[in-house]
Protein backbone atom coordinates (compact mmCIF):
# COMPACT_ATOMS: atom_id res chain seq x y z
CA UNK A 1 0.00 0.00 0.00
CA UNK A 2 1.12 3.46 -0.75
CA UNK A 3 2.84 5.78 1.69
CA UNK A 4 0.50 7.42 3.82
CA UNK A 5 -1.36 4.91 3.77
CA UNK A 6 -3.95 6.97 1.14
CA UNK A 7 -4.62 6.28 -2.93
CA UNK A 8 -4.66 8.41 -5.79
CA UNK A 9 -5.65 6.90 -9.11
CA UNK A 10 -2.10 5.82 -9.90
CA UNK A 11 -1.39 4.43 -6.47
CA UNK A 12 -4.52 2.02 -6.51
CA UNK A 13 -3.96 0.96 -9.97
CA UNK A 14 -0.59 -0.25 -9.39
CA UNK A 15 -1.54 -1.81 -6.00
CA UNK A 16 -4.73 -3.90 -8.16
CA UNK A 17 -2.13 -4.99 -10.83
CA UNK A 18 0.62 -5.32 -7.75
CA UNK A 19 -1.61 -7.78 -6.19
CA UNK A 20 -2.86 -9.82 -8.76
CA UNK A 21 0.52 -9.64 -10.36
CA UNK A 22 -1.29 -8.98 -13.77
CA UNK A 23 0.50 -6.37 -15.90
CA UNK A 24 -1.59 -3.21 -17.95
CA UNK A 25 -1.60 -5.26 -20.89
CA UNK A 26 -4.29 -6.82 -19.43
CA UNK A 27 -5.95 -4.33 -16.85
CA UNK A 28 -5.41 -2.08 -18.95
CA UNK A 29 -6.37 1.67 -17.22
CA UNK A 30 -10.14 1.24 -18.92
CA UNK A 31 -10.47 -2.02 -17.27
CA UNK A 32 -9.07 -1.16 -13.80
CA UNK A 33 -10.72 1.96 -13.90
CA UNK A 34 -14.18 -0.26 -13.92
CA UNK A 35 -13.19 -2.01 -11.20
CA UNK A 36 -12.39 0.95 -8.96
CA UNK A 37 -15.74 2.57 -9.94
CA UNK A 38 -17.95 -0.33 -8.98
CA UNK A 39 -15.73 -0.99 -5.95
CA UNK A 40 -16.80 2.57 -5.24
CA UNK A 41 -20.61 2.06 -6.13
CA UNK A 42 -21.18 -1.39 -4.22
CA UNK A 43 -19.86 0.15 -0.72
CA UNK A 44 -21.32 3.50 -1.18
CA UNK A 45 -25.02 1.71 -1.48
CA UNK A 46 -23.60 -0.25 1.70
CA UNK A 47 -24.34 2.54 4.06
CA UNK A 48 -25.42 5.94 4.68
CA UNK A 49 -21.91 7.72 5.43
CA UNK A 50 -20.63 11.36 5.95
CA UNK A 51 -19.32 11.22 2.32
CA UNK A 52 -22.53 11.18 0.68
CA UNK A 53 -24.07 13.80 2.81
CA UNK A 54 -24.92 16.72 0.86
CA UNK A 55 -27.97 20.13 1.10
CA UNK A 56 -29.47 21.93 -1.34
CA UNK A 57 -31.45 24.99 -1.26
CA UNK A 58 -34.35 25.78 -3.32
CA UNK A 59 -38.07 28.03 -3.52
CA UNK A 60 -41.14 26.04 -3.93
CA UNK A 61 -43.51 27.55 -7.08
CA UNK A 62 -46.96 28.22 -5.73
CA UNK A 63 -49.29 26.07 -7.68
CA UNK A 64 -46.77 23.27 -8.18
CA UNK A 65 -46.98 20.49 -6.11
CA UNK A 66 -43.61 18.68 -8.23
CA UNK A 67 -40.32 19.46 -7.51
CA UNK A 68 -36.68 18.43 -9.64
CA UNK A 69 -34.42 15.66 -8.20
CA UNK A 70 -31.08 17.15 -8.69
CA UNK A 71 -29.42 14.63 -10.97
CA UNK A 72 -26.82 12.92 -8.18
CA UNK A 73 -29.15 12.32 -6.10
CA UNK A 74 -29.58 8.55 -4.34
CA UNK A 75 -31.48 8.81 -1.15
CA UNK A 76 -33.67 11.79 0.29
CA UNK A 77 -32.83 12.20 3.78
CA UNK A 78 -35.30 14.98 5.05
CA UNK A 79 -36.74 17.76 3.67
CA UNK A 80 -36.79 21.24 5.80
CA UNK A 81 -39.44 23.81 5.22
CA UNK A 82 -39.50 27.68 5.86
CA UNK A 83 -42.97 29.06 6.64
CA UNK A 84 -43.76 33.22 5.59
CA UNK A 85 -42.99 34.01 9.98
CA UNK A 86 -39.65 32.52 10.02
CA UNK A 87 -40.44 28.95 11.52
CA UNK A 88 -39.11 26.13 10.34
CA UNK A 89 -40.91 22.63 10.34
CA UNK A 90 -39.66 19.22 8.64
CA UNK A 91 -42.20 17.26 6.05
CA UNK A 92 -43.45 14.44 6.60
CA UNK A 93 -42.26 11.56 4.25
CA UNK A 94 -45.03 9.04 3.12
CA UNK A 95 -46.08 6.56 0.18
CA UNK A 96 -47.07 8.00 -3.50
CA UNK A 97 -50.60 6.11 -3.05
CA UNK A 98 -50.79 8.17 0.14
CA UNK A 99 -50.76 10.89 -1.22
CA UNK A 100 -52.89 10.19 -4.08
CA UNK A 101 -55.49 9.34 -1.44
CA UNK A 102 -54.86 12.03 0.72
CA UNK A 103 -55.21 15.06 -2.16
CA UNK A 104 -57.36 13.51 -4.58
CA UNK A 105 -57.76 16.50 -6.63
CA UNK A 106 -54.11 18.80 -6.53
CA UNK A 107 -54.26 21.59 -8.56
CA UNK A 108 -53.17 25.71 -8.29
CA UNK A 109 -56.76 26.49 -6.48
CA UNK A 110 -56.44 23.71 -4.00
CA UNK A 111 -53.12 25.02 -2.07
CA UNK A 112 -52.06 25.18 1.35
CA UNK A 113 -48.70 24.90 3.01
CA UNK A 114 -47.05 21.31 2.42
CA UNK A 115 -47.69 18.98 5.30
CA UNK A 116 -45.85 15.88 3.45
CA UNK A 117 -43.51 14.51 0.06
CA UNK A 118 -42.98 11.26 -1.35
CA UNK A 119 -40.29 10.01 -4.01
CA UNK A 120 -42.46 9.67 -7.41
CA UNK A 121 -40.36 9.00 -9.87
CA UNK A 122 -36.61 9.23 -10.98
CA UNK A 123 -36.94 13.00 -11.73
CA UNK A 124 -39.22 14.35 -9.44
CA UNK A 125 -40.55 14.07 -5.87
CA UNK A 126 -43.50 15.89 -4.95
CA UNK A 127 -45.21 17.56 -1.89
CA UNK A 128 -49.06 17.52 -0.52
CA UNK A 129 -50.54 19.79 -0.37
CA UNK A 130 -50.12 21.83 -3.30
CA UNK A 131 -47.53 24.90 -2.12
CA UNK A 132 -49.52 27.95 -1.87
CA UNK A 133 -46.27 30.37 -1.47
CA UNK A 134 -42.75 30.40 -2.64
CA UNK A 135 -41.83 28.43 1.06
CA UNK A 136 -37.75 28.23 1.25
CA UNK A 137 -36.91 24.52 1.44
CA UNK A 138 -33.57 22.66 2.45
CA UNK A 139 -33.19 18.82 0.83
CA UNK A 140 -31.01 17.12 2.81
CA UNK A 141 -29.63 13.90 1.03
CA UNK A 142 -26.93 11.31 -0.17
CA UNK A 143 -25.16 12.45 -3.22
CA UNK A 144 -23.26 10.82 -5.82
CA UNK A 145 -19.63 11.25 -5.01
CA UNK A 146 -17.01 11.94 -7.03
CA UNK A 147 -14.87 9.24 -8.23
CA UNK A 148 -11.54 8.26 -7.67
CA UNK A 149 -11.11 7.90 -11.49
CA UNK A 150 -12.26 11.50 -11.97
CA UNK A 151 -9.77 13.68 -13.04
CA UNK A 152 -10.69 16.28 -10.69
CA UNK A 153 -9.28 14.12 -7.87
CA UNK A 154 -6.90 11.22 -9.53
CA UNK A 155 -3.88 13.08 -8.01
CA UNK A 156 -5.56 13.79 -4.15
CA UNK A 157 -8.04 10.99 -3.66
CA UNK A 158 -11.07 10.89 -2.49
CA UNK A 159 -12.71 10.71 0.92
CA UNK A 160 -12.91 7.23 0.65
CA UNK A 161 -9.32 6.72 -0.75
CA UNK A 162 -7.51 8.63 1.77
CA UNK A 163 -9.06 7.70 4.97
CA UNK A 164 -10.69 3.77 3.97
CA UNK A 165 -7.79 2.71 1.22
CA UNK A 166 -7.75 -0.86 2.96
CA UNK A 167 -11.42 -0.89 1.87
CA UNK A 168 -11.37 0.05 -1.17
CA UNK A 169 -8.20 -1.87 -2.40
CA UNK A 170 -10.17 -5.18 -1.06
CA UNK A 171 -13.63 -4.31 -3.18
CA UNK A 172 -11.60 -3.71 -6.42
CA UNK A 173 -9.26 -7.00 -5.98
CA UNK A 174 -12.64 -9.01 -5.44
CA UNK A 175 -13.43 -7.42 -8.84
CA UNK A 176 -10.63 -8.11 -10.00
CA UNK A 177 -10.20 -11.91 -9.32
CA UNK A 178 -13.75 -12.01 -10.36
CA UNK A 179 -12.82 -10.51 -13.48
CA UNK A 180 -9.80 -13.29 -14.22
CA UNK A 181 -12.27 -15.93 -12.54
CA UNK A 182 -10.50 -17.24 -10.35
CA UNK A 183 -8.47 -18.61 -8.29
CA UNK A 184 -11.41 -19.53 -5.77
CA UNK A 185 -9.08 -19.23 -2.62
CA UNK A 186 -8.10 -15.38 -3.57
CA UNK A 187 -11.46 -14.51 -4.50
CA UNK A 188 -12.71 -16.08 -0.61
CA UNK A 189 -10.03 -14.21 0.86
CA UNK A 190 -10.36 -10.65 -0.31
CA UNK A 191 -13.98 -11.32 -0.04
CA UNK A 192 -13.59 -11.92 3.59
CA UNK A 193 -11.53 -9.12 3.95
CA UNK A 194 -13.43 -7.03 2.21
CA UNK A 195 -16.91 -7.83 4.74
CA UNK A 196 -14.49 -7.21 7.77
CA UNK A 197 -13.16 -3.74 6.45
CA UNK A 198 -16.61 -2.96 5.48
CA UNK A 199 -17.84 -3.94 8.96
CA UNK A 200 -15.58 -1.62 10.68
CA UNK A 201 -16.26 1.23 8.01
CA UNK A 202 -19.47 0.71 8.71
CA UNK A 203 -19.08 0.66 12.64
CA UNK A 204 -17.18 4.26 12.19
CA UNK A 205 -19.83 6.18 9.79
CA UNK A 206 -23.01 4.71 11.30
CA UNK A 207 -22.10 3.99 15.01
CA UNK A 208 -19.58 6.27 16.32
CA UNK A 209 -19.55 8.95 14.28
CA UNK A 210 -23.21 9.59 14.89
CA UNK A 211 -22.45 9.28 18.84
CA UNK A 212 -21.65 12.30 21.34
CA UNK A 213 -19.26 11.35 24.18
CA UNK A 214 -21.01 13.50 26.53
CA UNK A 215 -24.70 12.58 25.95
CA UNK A 216 -24.39 8.94 24.46
CA UNK A 217 -21.15 7.96 27.04
CA UNK A 218 -18.12 6.08 25.80
CA UNK A 219 -18.86 2.77 24.11
CA UNK A 220 -18.04 -0.17 26.10
CA UNK A 221 -17.09 -3.82 25.25
CA UNK A 222 -17.68 -6.51 27.30
CA UNK A 223 -14.72 -8.16 29.24
CA UNK A 224 -15.14 -11.62 30.21
CA UNK A 225 -14.10 -11.86 33.61
CA UNK A 226 -13.16 -15.33 35.41
CA UNK A 227 -15.00 -15.65 38.85
CA UNK A 228 -12.32 -16.08 41.46
CA UNK A 229 -11.32 -19.80 42.49
CA UNK A 230 -13.07 -20.63 45.66
CA UNK A 231 -11.51 -23.54 48.17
Amino acid sequence: MPSGLTYTLANLQEDIRGYTEVGSTVFSDAVVNKFIQNAENKIYRSFDADLERFYATSTMVIGKRYVTIPAYLRVIRYIQLTKDDGDQIYLEQRDPSFMAEYYATPGSSSTSIPKYYANWDEEYWVVAPTPDTAYAITLAFNKEPTSLTDASVSTTGTYLSNKYPDLLLYACLVNAYGYLKGPMDMIQYYQGQYKEALETYATEQMGRRRRNEYQDGVIRLPIKSESPSTF
